[in-house]
């Protein structure tokens, strides 16, 4: 069956639960505002999507295998992961109308590129790719899995994208304005430990 209720149920609470890429559209929010935060939002939904498909094709399977290959992406990953969260600990204590207008939120291409070393995104995708596979051939069951992943991420992105936008009228004071991207950067620290369980 192409459409699984389990399935998308299962990718939901994945997707919808905080991990790299709700913590960094959540801070880009409340950083930049909703409309500039789109090209990084576009960027997680499409790579989300194409990380799934792969999986579903076997590469998620062969990174599992491989122990260097493994070792090499976590690594990467925690220290790019580590590297944001650096930069949102300095990010300036203004509130977003007083930011210097070369602060940018993540690319399109810099959040696609991400989701290949996201390690929630990769455990999601490996989990629902050995769990609910529907026994179709490779290319339509990585279809699958890219549509559900990609269409739920749309919905989740968007919905915590908004909620960093919003909150930005309760973040006017500089000192709530540090103490928010203080956990937020604490945050995105944190979820490197998943990558070593």
């Amino acid at each position: 069956m192409f459409f699984d209720p389990v399935l998308y149920g299962f990718v939901f609470l994945g997707l919808f639960t905080p991990g790299p890429n709700v913590i960094m559209l959540t801070a880009s929010g409340v950083r930049f505002g909703f409309v500039r935060t789109l090209p990084h939002l576009f960027g997680v939904v499409l790579g989300v999507g194409i990380t799934a498909g792969v999986t579903a094709l076997g590469v998620g399977a062969i990174v599992a295998a491989s122990p260097m290959l493994n070792t090499v992406l976590r690594l990467g990953a925690g220290g790019f992961i580590l590297w944001m969260a650096w930069g949102l600990w300095k990010a300036s204590a203004r509130p977003r109308a007083a930011h210097d207008p070369d602060d940018k939120p993540l690319s399109f291409v810099g959040a696609v590129l991400f989701q290949w070393i996201n390690p929630k995104v990769w455990a999601v995708a490996f989990a629902a790719s050995a769990g609910y596979s529907a026994g179709l051939a490779p290319g339509w069951e990585a279809l699958r899995l890219a549509t559900a992943f990609s269409s739920l991420n749309l919905g989740v992105c968007l919905f915590w994208t908004a909620a960093g936008s919003l909150l930005t009228a309760l973040l006017s004071a500089p000192l709530a304005w540090k103490i928010f991207l203080r956990v937020m950067a604490l945050l995105l620290a944190v979820t490197v430990v998943l990558l070593f369980r």
